[in-house]
């Protein structure tokens, strides 16, 4: 359903006239979870610094996107998701201008865990081809064009994984040639496979925890190239051509670790819930190799699966028993902590938190050390009965907000 007259297509300016490219760089796509460095941080500008009491312009209302609780991925004129329709997991390819379906093709069964059925992923795109998991652990990878399936590898069955608790819940990495994901198991925790044809090219061996939630990055600690993975049992990094550990430190996670370790220069710092808090790394070189040592450990950010962005000096999230809390990066001081709008997940744009509340709350936070400062906040429509867990994207313009079934795309640009 459109809201209102359908803006004019110089809104996205030159994105609808490209054509993919590889890991797409262009300022309005967000070609993976959390956009181009898996950060959260979307690099934006010119967009509202405050909202109407009733919200930015809601432009399109997509209702059949199916049972799921990943975010889209952006690039040129479409969007891109995975949700459970009827006959099973499908990916669906949908035009951003108008929200219209363009295609949707079966990847996998449905369902999962009981209690939170459907896919969890966000899709990868690097140039011609989509990449995403299931929530059972099927990887794919699809033609971008028209959704035709190249080649399917299960975590399961054909690398020995076992998912974890709540099912698989990674967004897998897409870097040069190489998938890497995280079947977890005595093979090794990490995989790479073959992009253009899924063939196992490593296995970790030398880390062998299980599969949590939690999704790789790439880093360059100490100069050096490599791929951070958080488990429930260590934090580590692997080296990109042979998945051989280049440093690792044992991490006790409680029940479910899921945030994607966040990515600063040498640093590497990663946040888990029930309890655990949080732990800034620094890599170094020593005695030939790759070392971490811990810069702090503590309870000032205790984030369960909302993530965290940092803006300049700071982390943003929500804070289990806090709220949402701003932390000095480099020492883990609390500046400060407001229960806002409750318990939720967070994106940043524009020098501004689009916090998002697990009971259907969209807030605009000023991003400062400073306080918290709201600059609006609305209540989405056609709430569902399931939490609303999908974190906000930002691109082109857009907000774009899914709630299971539910995406919703709204305007956020200043004049728009």
């Amino acid at each position: 359903m459109i809201s209102k007259p359908i803006l004019a297509l110089a809104v996205f300016g030159g994105l609808l006239a490209q054509s993919a490219a590889q890991l797409s760089e262009r300022v309005g796509d967000w070609p993976q979870w959390r956009g181009l460095h898996r950060d959260g941080v979307s690099r934006e500008t010119d967009l509202l610094a405050a909202w109407p009491d009733d919200g930015p312009t809601l432009r399109w209302t997509l209702r059949d996107v199916g049972i799921g609780y990943g975010g889209p991925a952006l690039v040129g004129e479409r969007l891109y998701l995975l949700g459970d329709l009827p006959g099973g997991c499908h990916v669906m390819a949908v035009e951003r201008l108008s929200g219209r379906l363009l295609w949707k093709t079966r990847i996998g069964p449905a369902g999962g865990n009981a209690a939170y059925p459907g896919p969890r992923a966000t899709p990868s795109i690097d140039g011609d081809l989509l990449i995403t998991m299931t929530q059972h652990g099927d990887v794919v990878c699809l033609d971008l064009g028209d959704g035709r399936l190249r080649w399917q590898k299960s975590l399961e069955r054909d690398l020995g994984g076992e998912h974890p608790r709540w099912h698989f819940g990674e967004s897998p990495l897409v870097d040069g040639d190489r998938v890497i994901c995280t079947p977890g198991g005595s093979g090794g925790a990490l995989a790479a496979l073959d992009k253009r044809t899924g063939a196992v090219l490593w296995r970790s061996g030398g880390i062998t925890d299980p599969a949590a939630y939690a999704s790789p990055v790439i880093a360059h600690g100490a100069g050096q190239r490599q791929y951070v993975q958080l488990t429930a049992e260590h934090v580590f990094s692997v080296a990109p051509a042979s998945g051989a550990v280049l440093w690792s430190v044992p991490r006790q996670g409680v029940r479910a670790v899921v945030p994607t370790p966040l990515i600063a220069g040498d640093e590497v710092y990663v946040t888990s819930g029930y309890g655990c808090g949080c732990n800034l790394y620094r890599v170094e070189r020593r005695g030939g190799g790759l070392a971490v040592r811990e810069v702090y450990s503590g309870k000032g950010m205790v984030n369960h699966h909302g993530g965290v962005v940092k803006r300049g000096d700071h982390v943003y999230g929500y804070s289990d028993g806090a709220g949402w809390t701003c932390q000095e990066f480099g020492t883990g001081k609390v500046t400060w902590s407001d229960r806002g709008i409750g318990k939720g997940c967070v994106t940043c744009a524009d020098g501004h938190l689009y916090c998002r509340s697990e009971d259907g709350w969209m807030a605009l936070v000023e991003a400062t050390p400073e306080g918290y400062r709201e600059k609006g906040r609305f209540k989405q429509p056609e709430r569902s009965s399931k939490r609303a867990w999908p974190h906000p994207v930002i691109g082109g313009g857009c907000l774009y907000v899914r709630d299971q079934a539910v995406l919703l795309c709204y305007d956020v640009r200043r004049g728009g």
